[in-house]
């Protein structure tokens, strides 16, 4: 794969795809972290002198819906890096191809997002055409959309000089090293809500893992095919046979929970048990590992040589079922090892419990992650390998 070092990109203009999809409150960015993310490629090629033109989603758009503007995101770049950042309603087109001419080196232009243009998901050859007349050279740098064959992502990688940037270069190179050539004990925690949105790096994890812990509503489908009773547990019908299968291939490698927090609803106010065993009575709903549970989890993620987590191991937003996931997350960012946390609501917990930056490597792209780990190609990455 081609990475920024392989370009000339001096006084060039330079079209970087990042990941700008962050949360917006009123008009403003709320959380900000996707945006730093890309800093290292931005002030890399502006060091260079180079011209860029940033190109991003925001959200799932219906037309040109105004509260998914990148306005905001440009405003709050600008705050971050003290360049000359120019923002455009335009996302192609005489007006962005003006302005990126005028761009001196060093100079920042936020184009509007790009799925304003119907042509982005469908992978448009004439909007990557027009996206690559805006620019002498390409860098993807956004990880998290790289799994996504669009026209800001892979067709315009055919049209220019490309290479990943430094965000998205590290996200390949530390994922494909943990299946690759992982620090042993390999100790992958699993959780979050559905067996069959997982199959796939459950499955590559218990070829590869030493172990495999699994939480969160995950585990009811397991514990249904063993024929313990879940309540009113959240178990999915199409995840059983699955979860069967699982138990039947490498049932050796997996961890269930031996104990649980259960509450009558889903709740912060709920009456809430801790209960010895995983047998969920009629109308209680399991909503967090045990005590017992934890203290396994602890120990083995203490002792790994690797741990990869995506998941929480319960309700982790609602005090009362928080314990596990708090837990696992601090036993993750004290662990003495290579720890890779990839997942939405894996990084929302480590950042509400204070750990975003006590782990190894954070992933950006929950998704684009889980993909590269089941083994499928990206198409935002492989059009970088010619």
């Amino acid at each position: 794969m081609k990475v920024l070092d392989d370009l000339d990109v001096r006084d060039k203009r330079v079209l970087v795809r990042v990941d700008f999809n962050v949360p917006l409150e009123q008009g403003r960015v709320a959380d900000d972290t996707r945006i730093r993310a890309a800093l290292a490629t931005i002030e890399r090629l502006r060091e260079r002198r180079a011209r860029l033109i940033l190109v991003s989603h925001l959200g799932r758009p219906e037309g040109r819906d105004p509260a998914l503007s990148l306005r905001p995101v440009a405003d709050r770049l600008a705050e971050l890096t003290g360049a000359d950042v120019t923002f455009t309603t335009a996302v192609v087109g005489p007006e962005a191809a003006a302005l990126a001419d005028k761009l001196a080196p060093g100079d920042v232009l936020v184009l509007e997002n790009v799925r304003y243009q119907p042509g982005e998901t469908t992978n448009d050859p004439a909007l990557a055409a027009a996206l690559a007349a805006l620019a002498d050279v390409y860098v993807n740098d956004a990880f998290g959309a790289a799994h996504r064959a669009h026209a800001s992502t892979e067709a315009v990688a055919h049209l220019l000089p490309a290479a990943a940037g430094v965000l998205l270069a590290h996200e390949v190179d530390v994922l494909e090293a943990l299946l690759s050539d992982p620090a042993r004990p390999l100790v992958a925690v699993i959780g979050g809500a559905k067996v069959s949105d997982k199959i796939g790096v459950l499955h590559t994890f218990l070829q590869r893992a030493d172990s495999v812990l699994i939480g969160g509503a995950m585990c009811f489908p397991f514990f249904a095919a063993q024929g313990h009773a879940t309540g009113a547990s959240l178990c999915h019908e199409e995840d059983l046979e699955p979860a069967r299968q699982l138990l039947a291939q490498r049932g050796d490698r997996l961890e269930l929970p031996v104990d649980l927090v259960i509450g009558d609803r889903l709740g912060a106010t709920a009456e809430v048990r801790q209960i010895e065993g995983v047998e969920v009575p009629d109308e209680w709903m399991g909503l967090d590992i045990g005590e017992r549970t934890v203290a396994r989890y602890v120990e083995r993620i203490s002792a790994a040589g690797t741990v990869f987590w995506n998941g929480p191991m319960g309700a982790f937003e609602l005090d009362p079922f928080a314990g596990g996931t708090r837990a696992v997350a601090e036993a993750i960012a004290g662990a003495a090892c290579v720890t890779v946390v990839g997942g939405g609501d894996s990084a929302a917990a480590l950042a509400r419990f204070g750990l975003a930056d006590q782990v190894t490597h954070l992933s950006t792209g929950g998704g684009a992650a889980l993909e590269l780990l089941e083994g499928h190609p990206l198409p935002g990455v492989e059009a970088l390998r010619g």
